[in-house]
């Protein structure tokens, strides 16, 4: 097994990120220098999945896998963020062809738990896997599965703000960050997480996959140089639309520089992106 750098965070809830690196890919990542960047939006084929409230959705866990019972949540966020990005890179008959529907959004949850379960075992490095342990998984691990799938042909890396905005040009990048408290109820109507007061001081209730779909506004500084505070990112969560701005939060990349530390951003990639 390679040396990978590992950060565990307890699986509670909807939360079930670790962070997980890799030398050996964090190698290749984009060159962005002299690139020209430009706003971008990457559009899910699925509604906005819950990884929450999964019986009053229909979904039964005990039905669909042996030896277990029934949850009402799963730390499937890893899943659910891949299973977004997935349903942007394909047409409908590709989808179509690998079982996920993108017009029912608890059948689009369905799959997206077992992508969970495969990510579980792609993680090597952790000794259980769901079924029948919620262990959580990592982006590392999630795009192994999406790859063993067929359903990519590679993934690429970013580290800086720089290198995000580069991946962003050419399709939607899955986030694991730390999720702090304060961020349950991000405010106004678009719920923009550099709003909050504060939101530093507050606690990390645990790590949380993501995946964005937007480098909504692009702003440079006078000497050319790309406006942290002022360039936004637009993302998708796993909460339902009823969260959020329909499902969806934003922060800029001042907040995302913040939070680097804790951060990791996986591209899940075809032939096809350039």
């Amino acid at each position: 097994m390679p040396d990978l750098d590992i950060t565990r965070y307890d699986v509670t809830g909807p939360f079930g990120r670790h962070l997980v690196l890799d030398p050996r890919s964090l190698a290749y990542r984009p060159r962005p220098a002299g690139r020209r960047l430009h706003p971008t939006e990457w559009a899910p084929k699925i509604p906005v999945l819950n990884q929450q409230n999964l019986l009053s959705q229909g979904i039964h866990t005990s039905r669909r896998y042996i030896g277990v019972d029934d949850v009402d949540a799963l730390g499937s966020c890893t899943g659910n963020a891949a299973t977004a990005a997935v349903s942007i890179l394909h047409d409908a008959d590709t989808l179509e062809a690998a079982d996920l529907v993108t017009t029912d959004p608890a059948l689009a949850e369905s799959w997206a738990i077992g992508l969970y379960a495969e990510a579980t075992r792609q993680d090597q490095w952790h000794d259980q896997t769901w079924p029948a342990v919620d262990c959580g998984s990592s982006g590392l691990g999630v795009a192994k599965a999406l790859k063993a799938r067929g359903l990519i042909d590679s993934y690429r890396h970013a580290t800086t703000a720089e290198e995000l905005c580069t991946l962003l040009q050419t399709g939607p990048v899955l986030m694991g960050m730390p999720w702090h408290e304060d961020f349950f109820d991000p405010p106004g109507r678009t719920a923009l997480l550099d709003d909050l007061p504060n939101w530093q001081n507050s606690p990390v209730a645990g790590g949380h996959e993501v995946c964005i779909t937007a480098l909504e506004h692009l702003t440079y500084t006078a000497d050319g140089g790309l406006d942290y505070a002022h360039t936004i990112l637009r993302v998708v969560n796993s909460w339902s639309a009823a969260w959020g701005d329909h499902g969806f939060f934003r922060l800029s990349l001042a907040a995302y520089r913040e939070l680097r530390n804790q951060i990791d951003l996986i591209q899940p990639r075809l032939t096809s992106n350039r």
